[in-house]
């Protein structure tokens, strides 16, 4: 058992932890048939076993990696610790079930910047936009009162909008007025409600920088959804991470499976069904394609759905350990440990649709995360990581990782030579991580319209499949990418209603 199980847990916690007496003290199972097998120990899966688990249920988690996490974990070169996929987390820290979860007593400690955000133009002028909606709406000058007008109401009724967003979304809204108020800027074209709802470049700015989260074209319908996600969770709880790593949230999560009484067996890759162990469910924390593989019955409607699933974009990402910080020419890029990179709306517009039709820019929108700034110990002392990547088609190579460096050198003069090393990632070779992320899409499937309403299936419970024993608990399930781990958790809830009442 890890260290962290001998954490005091405030005395309301203990009820809902105490492990299924059947489930021996050092949390492996004993030799009976499980009663849930979950298929990859990424953050969905991590979750569906947990709720499982919490339930009173018997549940292993096979993971085909050396350390639990997928996406969700981290990378160490020589003292420098570089996080494999996500690096930042505010639908993490806002997710109602790890809100409900007391991962604070497994070693689970958020940081946050002072800034949850900066902006970055091309001219190397760089806008801090602070958490509070006040200050945020003073920064903005003559837009500050449209910006506090579009996200006030929902950054007040902030659980209301996740209770009605991170799930199926062909359900009744069980809050429709606050659902409304989100769906029509979520819909339209993200450029068409900047030019709508401001008037100033930098408001416009800022609203493509959070909308272009999403790998597609901006004009597509659904991903002005993510900026109004995005945007409310910066001013209800900031943009926090993982003090020392995306791996020691993961490492939370697994170490509460445990005490839970759960089992994570690793180097375990699951490739058909022979692989799996003898369970009444298994839950499929990977792509469709792996689940059909697993699945002994189903049907050709909900095959030809699996075989549609689609992608977005994939990323190119680089890794980079640093003598020092990086030297932007505006220090209020170092007020914020994440940081959206491409100027005003159109570059970025443009930059984006350049890419989904396989034209690279020469100044690509970026997305960056400087972690070291506000948790030191990631790195040797004096030293900082850098993680920062753009979006690509599936095919791109490692060459695009220089035009990417020459943007940052643009606006950070000397960063080149503050370069210890750096590691390159391409689209093939995240897909070759994890299936999840097909095409190196780092959402895990495309988050336009199509892909919220029928991901992967147009049904109110689509982490159903036609074979009863199998269920799909990936991001190819709603709510879709990002960390929260919602898709696990109500996958667990739909076994649990189907198969535990």
């Amino acid at each position: 058992m890890s260290k962290f199980c001998e954490v005091r847990l405030p005395r309301r916690y203990t009820a809902a932890m105490t492990p299924n007496p059947r489930q021996v003290a050092a949390g492996h199972l004993d030799a009976g048939q499980l009663d849930a097998a979950v298929v990859g120990a990424g953050p969905n899966g991590l979750s569906a076993a947990i709720t499982l688990a919490r339930a009173g249920l018997r549940v292993r988690v096979l993971e085909a990696h050396s350390q639990p996490g997928g996406g969700l974990s981290s990378s160490n070169w020589q003292g420098f610790t570089f996080d494999t996929g996500s690096a930042i987390h505010p639908l993490g820290y806002a997710s109602p079930a790890w809100q409900e979860w007391p991962l604070h007593a497994f070693g689970l400690d958020w940081v946050r910047s002072p800034a949850p955000y900066a902006h970055l133009w091309w001219d190397g002028r760089a806008l801090a936009l602070p958490q509070k909606l006040d200050a945020a709406a003073q920064v903005l000058g003559p837009d500050g009162g449209r910006w506090r007008g579009l996200f006030g109401p929902l950054v007040t009724a902030q659980a209301e909008l996740l209770e009605d967003t991170l799930r199926p979304l062909l359900r009744l809204p069980r809050h429709p007025l606050t659902l409304a108020r989100f769906g029509v800027p979520a819909l339209a074209p993200a450029p068409l409600t900047a030019e709508l709802l401001f008037q100033t470049p930098e408001a416009r700015a800022l609203w493509a920088g959070l909308a272009a989260h999403v790998n597609l074209p901006m004009t597509t319908p659904g991903v002005g959804a993510a900026a109004l996600m995005l945007g409310t969770a910066a001013h209800a709880g900031g943009w926090p991470f993982p003090r020392g790593g995306a791996q020691a949230l993961t490492g939370a999560l697994a170490e509460y499976f445990r005490w839970l009484g759960g089992e994570i067996q690793l180097n375990t890759p699951v490739r058909t069904r022979a692989d799996l162990p003898a369970a009444r469910v298994v839950l499929v924390d990977s792509s469709p394609a792996v689940a059909r593989r697993l699945l002994r019955r189903s049907t050709p409607a909900y095959d030809a759905w699996l075989a549609r699933f689609r992608y977005g974009l994939g990323a190119v990402k680089l890794d980079y350990a640093l003598s020092g910080p990086v030297p932007w020419l505006d220090p209020a890029a170092a007020q914020a440990a994440t940081l959206h990179i491409g100027g005003g709306l159109r570059e970025i517009e443009q930059a984006e649709r350049g890419a989904a039709q396989g034209r690279l820019a020469q100044r690509p929108y970026l997305l960056a995360a400087q972690h070291t700034l506000f948790d030191p110990g990631r790195a040797p002392q004096g030293g900082h990581t850098f993680w920062v990547y753009a979006h690509a088609p599936a095919g791109t190579g490692p060459e695009y990782a220089d035009t990417i460096e020459a943007a940052l050198e643009q606006l950070a003069p000397g960063f080149r030579a503050r370069v210890l090393h750096r590691r390159v990632t391409t689209p093939a070779e995240l897909e070759a991580f994890s299936p999840v992320f097909g095409g190196g899409d780092v959402n895990g499937g495309r988050f336009d319209l199509p892909g919220l309403l029928a991901r992967p299936v147009p049904t109110p419970t689509p982490y159903r499949t036609p074979d009863p024993q199998v269920y799909l608990c990936s991001s190819a399930t709603p709510p879709g990418g990002g960390v929260h781990g919602m898709c696990g958790y109500h996958a667990a809830q739909a076994v649990l209603h189907d198969l535990f009442a």
